[in-house]
């Protein structure tokens, strides 16, 4: 009680400061546990990704081994090496494309088929040694997906299909789902699966017995071009300005029937890219119907054929052609150059410009 005012506040202050710092020791330790709990913690051995359900699947004729957390590989630089694309570049096999091409002979639901697929195409572009090893029967095992009744899985399927075809061995058994995928693109209704399709069809060289099949499909390609989906509208335009190179399957693409305003597709206001295969397109019908080839035969077009909308009396192809001469993007306005040379002189008269024959369209008149 004798104490003064002065000392009872400095012990007040003492015991503050050993407060706080009990109270910062015991956060600081506190901040320790977490820290030391996160490490210990270990991630659970297995998801639902499919590079999980590819190592629970067993092979055939293998049995199920429980699963073990893998011990990390040490790098020839003395750190841990756990990537299959790492261990490819040190020339070793991770195994990882193949568990996932086993995983797909085990009962899988759709997602999970369209999940395993789409791995297995990161994995042929990834893995190049590991794909290269592959057989054709793991196409034919791909090439069955294209069956399922889920489009998901069929579209992964195909970009599959896709990667494996950038390996020369795989080209040709490849080639025989060419018939299916052809159908598939005729009577499914899905731009995804349109372009996965196209671009398989685009990626390899269409041998001459899916011909029958690929007239039957050339409406259905013709719609696709006159849709509204940029990236399905390319594909188709490049595969009919590769089949519009084929004598005998011009006359097919020339009298398949258009819509009204398929001359829009020769708009400025249209994508560069979808101009640019159009204008190719154009070109390579006005260079087939003018070789003496094609030029032998009395050909009979409908009224609503793309012929007549591009070479027909009342063709407005022109109007297009000579504005497209302006267009901002130069390789648009040398193709639209290209087409209209090509409406003036027949292929076989290109190497004497002045027996270029009259044409029915207002380019004679000096314009």
């Amino acid at each position: 009680m004798g104490k003064s005012v002065q000392q009872c506040l400095g012990q007040l202050d003492i015991r503050k400061s050993v407060v706080g710092l009990a109270t910062g020791a015991g956060a600081i330790y506190l901040l320790y546990k977490a820290i030391r709990a996160g490490i210990k913690c270990k991630p659970p051995l297995c998801t639902a990704s499919p590079i999980c359900i590819a190592r629970e699947c067993p092979g055939p004729g293998e049995r199920a081994q429980p699963q073990e957390p893998p011990a990390p590989e040490a790098s020839s630089m003395g750190g841990p090496k756990g990537l299959a694309i790492e261990r490819e570049r040190h020339g070793r096999d991770s195994g990882e494309l193949r568990r996932l091409l086993n995983s797909l002979e085990c009962k899988q639901d759709e997602y999970a088929k369209s999940m395993i697929l789409h791995s297995i195409t990161r994995c042929v572009y990834l893995l190049e040694a590991e794909a290269s090893a592959c057989t054709t029967d793991d196409i034919v095992l791909v090439g069955t997906m294209l069956d399922d009744k889920d489009n998901s899985v069929k579209i992964q399927a195909l970009n599959t299909l896709k990667a494996f075809s950038g390996i020369r061995k795989f080209r040709f058994k490849i080639q025989e789902h060419f018939i299916k995928v052809l159908e598939l693109i005729s009577t499914i209704w899905d731009s995804d699966l349109h372009v996965a399709g196209l671009r398989l069809l685009n990626n390899l060289p269409l041998p001459d017995f899916v011909h029958p099949q690929l007239r039957r499909v050339m409406p259905a390609l013709m719609e696709i071009l006159q849709s509204d989906y940029i990236l399905a509208q390319v594909q188709a335009i490049r595969l009919l300005s590769y089949l519009a190179q084929k004598n005998d399957l011009l006359y097919d693409i020339l009298n398949c029937q258009v819509h009204s305003n398929f001359l829009n597709l020769f708009q400025a206001t249209q994508p560069g890219s979808l101009l640019f295969e159009v204008l190719v397109f154009a070109e390579r019908l006005s260079e087939g119907r003018n070789t003496l080839h094609y030029r032998a035969v009395k050909w009979h077009y409908n009224e609503q054929s793309l012929h007549e909308a591009l070479f027909g009396d009342e063709s407005r192809l022109a109007d297009r052609l000579l504005a497209l001469v302006i267009h901002p993007e130069e390789e648009v306005q040398i193709q639209a150059c290209k087409v209209i040379v090509s409406l003036q002189c027949p292929q076989d008269m290109r190497v004497r410009p002045s027996s270029c024959r009259t044409s029915h369209s207002y380019f004679n008149n000096g314009e």
